[in-house]
């Protein structure tokens, strides 16, 4: 590993990074995840036929809501205000899947990317939760970054999408 942990102290102890000096920047993160299912499910989803209601529509709320809320969330993970957030959830039959992409843009001090992480786990944990009672079997897979850019590392990107990064 070239870059130590942030995270932890001299002494090897948890603690939050101090950001107060850093420069405040655009940031953007962008994060892909799917949830795979039976036909059946996802055809119950795309007519708008559940009992509940929008599956998706209730399922991109919750994630908006969970990313304005990460800090709670995750114990070291700093507060940041939130400027843009953007999930979109495509129906994929051929997969038997709907896949997530969740775009975050802050302008701060520290990055975006927890805020988009979790916002596409939750979004895709609320689809599982509106659904389990048809569907106990469903599988949240490939939650990872694809991008970020802004702060003193600049861009970064996965080099091929589809892969591992």
């Amino acid at each position: 590993m070239s870059t130590p942990l942030t995270h932890f102290n001299q002494r090897g102890e948890a603690y939050m990074v101090d950001v107060g000096s850093k420069p405040q920047s655009q940031r953007r993160a962008l994060v892909e995840g799917y949830i795979t299912m039976q036909p059946a499910t996802l055809a119950l989803i795309q007519q708008g036929g559940h009992k509940k209601g929008d599956v998706l529509g209730i399922a991109r709320i919750a994630g908006i809501m969970a990313c304005k809320r990460t800090a709670e969330l995750i114990p070291l993970c700093h507060p940041i205000p939130i400027t843009h957030i953007d999930i979109a959830l495509t129906p994929q039959p051929e997969q038997q899947r709907v896949y997530c992409l969740t775009e975050v843009h802050s302008h701060g001090q520290t990055g975006v990317e927890m805020e988009a992480l979790t916002a596409t786990q939750i979004t895709l944990l609320t689809i599982y939760d509106m659904c389990k009672a048809v569907d106990r079997g469903m599988i949240l897979s490939g939650v990872r970054l694809l991008e970020k850019s802004g702060g003193k590392s600049g861009k970064w990107e996965c080099e091929v999408r589809g892969s591992r990064c």
